[in-house]
């Protein structure tokens, strides 16, 4: 660490919903915070946030915004860069190096980094990722309600997904993507609620004036079993590549935390059991098992929307702050001992 930098009482790595939330927290406990913003949200690319009272339909960048005045206003400095390595304990503080050669220190560290989407690499849909090509109902149901919707399958929780959906339109088709296979009582409920499958490899999305219009794939085959109105599984071929028209794409990513910055601190990501990325294990409160770390928002919970985010990083603020409240509880009740045990002695 160097001596030349003041010390503060919490690091915040990340300045999305959950950084600046905790970041808020800790500055009206009277903490001195700095939140380190790399400046790359994970849902910059959303029109809008929603799900978030008195915020729903800002944009991405007005929550932020609006997230920094507030945490600036209780003391927190909001520091531009990019964490690019980490270290430190619990007993002689924590340094963050910035990717410009800057260190900042201090007494506990908030890891707030979020996650990166592993998108598959289809034609098309990246360009469309955040508009019209979307992974959570709860975030963008509403606003796709009723239409054309394809579920692109990109592992067993697509299933999932296009069961969800169904919720929001009538108009269902759930890609396999060679990706997924359902199981006979998967395929039940699928058609049960009039969930259209298709079988084969999807090698593109289509987009015309700037809207999603279809999904391209290759040796089309329409997945049916007994359950879909045939006595047993057959397939009917719909040309070696057809484009099936959707108006909205849905895919679930699988999303890796952002922790390469803090390996030597010890902090390694746990893969999640359905197998949709990896993210960073905690207790309730948010403590990792490290000592004087914790982690707060995706980083830590893969399906947390932006308010759920922002939630659990106040309670994790709040233990922060109790955390270093012992501490200081420590070191005047030892420095009372001795000033009364001089007292008593006459020393």
């Amino acid at each position: 660490m160097t001596n030349n930098s003041p010390l503060y009482d919490v690091l915040i790595v990340g300045g999305g919903a959950a950084g600046l939330s905790a970041a808020q927290m800790l500055g009206r406990t009277r903490r001195s915070v700095a939140v380190i913003d790399g400046g790359q949200p994970r849902n910059a690319p959303a029109h809008a946030v929603h799900g978030f009272l008195s915020r729903d339909g800002a944009s991405p960048a007005e929550l932020l915004r609006v997230g920094r005045e507030e945490a600036e206003r209780y003391g927190g400095a909001i520091v531009p860069g990019q964490v690019v390595s980490a270290t430190g304990s619990l007993a002689a503080g924590f340094s963050v190096t910035l990717d410009d050669g800057r260190q900042l220190r201090g007494r506990r560290l908030l890891i707030a980094t979020g996650l990166v989407d592993e998108l598959p690499e289809i034609p098309g849909l990246r360009d469309r990722w955040g508009k019209d090509v979307l992974h959570c109902p709860f975030c963008h149901g509403w606003e796709v309600q009723d239409q054309a919707i394809g579920v692109l399958g990109n592992g067993p929780w697509s299933i999932h997904q296009s069961l969800l959906f169904r919720q929001w339109s009538s108009k269902i088709t759930l890609f396999l993507n060679d990706r997924v296979t359902p199981t006979e009582t998967e395929l039940e409920q699928l058609a049960a609620r009039g969930v259209r499958v298709i079988a084969g490899p999807v090698t593109g999305i289509t987009v015309d004036r700037d809207a999603v219009t279809g999904v391209l794939v290759g040796g089309v085959a329409e997945g049916r079993s007994q359950h879909q109105g045939e006595q047993e599984s057959a397939a009917s071929d719909l040309g070696p590549e057809s484009a099936v028209p959707v108006q909205a794409v849905v895919v679930g990513a699988r999303v890796h935390a952002r922790l390469a910055a803090f390996e030597d601190l010890g902090l390694t990501a746990v893969e999640h059991p359905m197998g949709m990325g990896d993210y960073l294990a905690t207790d309730a409160d948010g403590a990792t098992d490290v000592p004087g770390i914790w982690a707060a928002g995706n980083v830590t919970n893969l399906s947390a929307q932006v308010m759920a985010s922002a939630a659990a990083a106040a309670w994790t603020a709040v233990v922060i702050n109790n955390s270093l409240m012992a501490d200081e509880m420590e070191a005047d009740l030892r420095d009372y001992r001795e000033r009364s045990s001089a007292a008593l002695t006459g020393v």
